[in-house]
């Protein structure tokens, strides 16, 4: 009996686990990129495709589960009937990649995760009804608390959590054996796992309601989907997500070690944190982006960059599972994975951008005014020193080759000397009257006038040690390069760079930190390639095609993105 038992319990995993719904819409000529665990959900099926599709499918998820309890209770057990419900839903929810991974062929790498599998505990539930495993109103219970749960609140995986928690209160209450009152328990607590990041999102507000439109790639004219990756600077942008806020009064007290927190950190996935909002272009295209983060902090990406490129690929995915059509790398992610082309080498379904060449369009543009203002409060441009920092990185060194020909001294700050003196010795043939000298000392910077800083340094690198009275400081550098304490100092002015206002009355559910309606230059080249669909433009890699920055820079204009001075 306990071997029929087990055998039972078996098929109804693998019966649970069988893709019915997939084989159905994909041979009906639906997209099935567009039916995956983020998008899934009656109602938007029934957007999607339809509502004869939608039922059917339905219908599907459902009758497997109550095929599952019905041939499990040949037996005559409830114990295994019950058993055999949470048996049909892990399947459903875990199906086994090794069988199914050649149904979905090359592109996934692997079998796509399944939707919230509420029809399927429909059809488990009707199953130990039918069976009398549990007594009619038993099954009948968790059906009214998820549909009075859904109609107050709106979120369906608490309410799926609600009924599935009754139900394993009343079997724990009624005259059944062990094993069925541990079979309702483990519902609950898959469930609750399946559910980890909708109850994250919901803590975050980004968890869409009944009935709410999740938007589909391609589905809208009118409407363009991208996301964008993003991660803390500092455990106080970590304790900012409701998600974890819970985490900080307990490191403060010394009850989970901060070393802990950055464990645990390492060890999350990527998820959907928030989302932007009311992007509209003149002509009227909506584009939305979802922000996903991985809660790296900024040490990880030098300590463990094999971590940080594995968590930018998963972000790629997750991005391509929620109908994005490009993906944006942000912060240290833009540098991982050789600058992104690892990340678009493993997930080739979607774009990938680093936002290198709109960054480096923004700096173009504010430069001349910068110098014109410069001069207009009666400064001499060609007798000033202009120091640049980062200037072994692609940014900085394009900024010192713009300013050259109109300065009298470049002072170029990096950590490389060896690669700072083979790109000075480039500035060095192109204008001959310009002095130009490299080191590694910040002190260094006291002679400059101008300071043009592009670092990715996770912390304040410019200080007022090193900065002489009246100099003016254009800050690329995200997080900021220059210490607040530096606008202390008389005559400085602090110039941010890079950041941009998108068209439209832009939302967010969390502060980008980059002023109220702003983003950084890369997100939105993101959002540039969604609205003009010029994914050829991708940036990618150290190099930055000097026509993609003019392309970026002009469709900004035409779009209605505003460099914010």
């Amino acid at each position: 009996m306990l071997f029929l038992s087990a055998l039972l319990l078996l098929v109804a995993f693998l019966v649970g686990s069988l893709p019915l719904g997939y084989l159905l819409l994909s041979r009906a000529g639906v997209n099935t990129r567009l039916s995956n665990a983020h998008n899934l959900g009656v109602e938007n099926m029934l957007r999607l495709v339809g509502p004869g599709l939608a039922t059917a499918s339905a219908l599907l998820d459902a009758g497997k589960g109550l095929l599952a309890v019905l041939m499990a209770s040949s037996l005559g057990l409830p114990e295994v009937s019950v058993l055999a419900a949470l048996a049909a839903y892990l399947g459903h929810l875990n199906p086994p990649n090794a069988l199914y991974r050649p149904l979905y062929g090359p592109a996934f790498g692997r079998v796509p995760p399944r939707g919230r599998g509420s029809l399927v505990l429909l059809g488990v539930l009707a199953g130990v009804a039918v069976t009398g495993a549990v007594p009619l109103w038993a099954a009948a219970l968790p059906v009214v608390v998820y549909a009075g749960v859904t109609g107050y609140w709106g979120y369906v995986s608490a309410a799926t959590l609600s009924g599935l928690a009754a139900f394993a209160a009343v079997v724990a209450l009624l005259p059944i054996g062990v094993p069925a009152k541990l079979g309702a328990l483990g519902l609950l607590v898959a469930a609750g796992w399946r559910f980890k990041e909708n109850i994250g999102r919901m803590l975050d507000g980004t968890e869409p309601k009944f009935g709410e439109e999740v938007p589909l790639a391609g589905k809208r004219s009118d409407e363009v989907v991208a996301a964008f990756m993003i991660h803390p600077m500092t455990l106080e942008n970590f304790w900012s997500a409701p998600r974890f806020a819970w985490l900080r009064p307990l490191v403060e007290r010394g009850v989970i070690s901060e070393a802990s927190v950055r464990q645990m950190a390492a060890n999350l996935r990527p998820m959907k944190v928030g989302e932007l909002r009311g992007i509209r272009t003149p002509e009227g295209q909506s584009i939305r982006c979802y922000l996903l983060s991985s809660p790296l902090l900024p040490d990880v990406f030098d300590t463990n960059p094999e971590l940080a490129t594995r968590r930018a690929i998963e972000g790629a995915r997750l991005a391509h599972e929620l109908g994005a059509e490009v993906f944006g790398l942000g912060a240290f992610w833009s540098v991982v994975g050789n600058k992104g082309v690892d990340v678009q080498a493993a997930v080739p379904e979607i774009t990938v951008t680093n936002g290198g060449a709109y960054t480096s369009g923004t700096i173009k543009a504010a430069i001349p005014g910068i110098l014109k203002h410069f001069e207009s409060e009666g400064r001499d441009l060609k007798a000033a020193t202009a120091g640049i920092v980062g200037a072994n990185g692609v940014v900085a060194f394009g900024i010192a080759r713009t300013i050259a020909p109109q300065v009298a001294k470049i002072i170029m700050l990096g950590r490389n000397l060896d690669k700072l003196e083979r790109s000075a010795a480039t500035l060095r043939r192109a204008n001959k009257d310009t002095e130009i000298v490299t080191t590694t000392d910040y002190a260094a910077l006291t002679e400059a006038d101008l300071i043009f800083t592009a670092t990715s340094d996770p912390l304040p690198v410019i200080f007022p040690q090193h900065v002489k009275p009246g100099t003016w400081i254009f800050d690329e550098g995200r997080p900021a390069d220059v210490d607040e304490s530096v606008a202390s100092i008389p005559g400085v002015r602090i110039i941010p760079g890079g950041v941009v206002r998108p068209p439209g009355g832009m939302t967010s559910n969390i502060d980008l930190q980059f002023g109220e309606g702003a983003v950084p230059a890369c997100l939105a080249e993101t959002l540039i390639i969604a609205a003009t669909g010029e994914h050829g433009r991708k940036s990618l890699g150290p190099q930055t095609l000097s026509e993609n920055i003019n392309f970026f820079v002009e469709q900004a204009a035409r779009l209605g993105f505003e460099v914010v001075d």
